[in-house]
């Protein structure tokens, strides 16, 4: 999803290193699924940084989820379906703004118009009201980017949706979805965003999050999940043995592909070997060890 440059700042959020001091190797919870998902698709994203255009669907879910930030910047009284929707043009227009490229979508031979493309995101909110009512909401996060180090210098770091927090200090973290709910099956994979949310949250605070929400706008089914700390303990485990595997493979450059039911999906199949394509020469490493260790931002695009 497209993000807000801007940083934010407090306690939720541990500050980046002071004056020369060099940040240290970082994890998202987009690449840790990249890597899962597919080596070689991590590879093209992080350490190629191969372009994708964004499709209409992830464009669509990033005007969402602006809109319903900016819908808890209004008095609790206006947070109604009629508001929701008089954002939408506005929050539509600053996104054409920050990225003119956006107005590709909308070229003659494309199937969507503009009317059709923002009466979609209109439909998506009215899935969001039919779950929760805004007016009785006050998030203490929204789009907030929240970061902890674990290990010897992990550093695991994402932007959370919204964070609400009770009176009695417990937090339950918020994911928007604007794609259709996944079967039992993949429940773990769409889950699996939220624990690593939930991970960082309980190293910066020392609490574990009561309730990890997933809100499928699209078929207004909600999901809830709450994790303990030996889970969280797990999931750390597993999330500082990927990262082990990151760096064996950025340094060696052996990052296979891994065909799947995604591969259809994927936008670089032109320089994958599962698909007669050739991927971009890649860089060495020998003689600038650690070099290569990826960033951990977010690739645009919203679900």
């Amino acid at each position: 999803m497209v993000r807000d440059p801007a940083e934010p700042t407090g306690p939720e959020v541990v500050s980046p290193p002071a004056g020369d001091a060099p940040r240290p190797p970082s994890l998202s919870p987009s690449r840790a699924a990249d890597f899962k998902t597919c080596p070689l698709l991590f590879r093209f994203r992080t350490i190629d940084r191969l372009p994708e255009q964004p499709t209409p669907d992830q464009v669509r879910g990033t005007l969402v989820h602006a809109v319903l930030e900016h819908l808890f910047d209004l008095p609790a009284a206006d947070r109604t379906p009629e508001r929701a929707a008089e954002l939408v043009s506005p929050q539509w227009e600053r996104l054409l703004a920050e990225q003119a490229d956006l107005a590709d979508l909308f070229a003659p031979d494309a199937d969507l118009t503009p009317a059709e493309f923002l009466a979609s995101a209109t439909d998506l909110l009215s899935g969001y009201f039919a779950m929760e009512d805004p007016r009785r909401l006050e998030p203490a996060q929204r789009e907030t980017l929240i970061e902890s180090v674990i290990g010897d210098g992990l550093l695991i770091r994402g932007y959370v949706d919204r964070l609400d927090v009770s009176p009695a200090g417990d937090m339950r973290v918020v994911d928007y979805k604007t794609g259709g709910a996944p079967r039992e099956a993949f429940e773990a994979r769409a889950l699996f965003q939220l624990k690593f949310y939930a991970l960082v949250l309980w190293r910066i605070h020392g609490v574990v999050p009561r309730v990890l929400r997933l809100l499928y706008l699209r078929d207004t089914e909600v999901c809830d999940y709450s994790p303990d700390a030996d889970e969280l303990l797990r999931f750390e485990r597993n999330l500082l043995a990927l990262w082990q595997a990151i760096e064996r493979a950025t340094q060696t450059g052996d990052f296979r592909p891994k065909p799947s039911r995604l591969c259809g999906w994927c936008a670089h199949q032109a320089h994958c070997p599962e698909y007669g394509g050739t991927p971009p020469p890649y860089p060495g490493t020998a003689d600038r060890p650690g070099a290569l260790l990826p960033a951990g931002e977010e690739v645009p695009g919203a679900e």
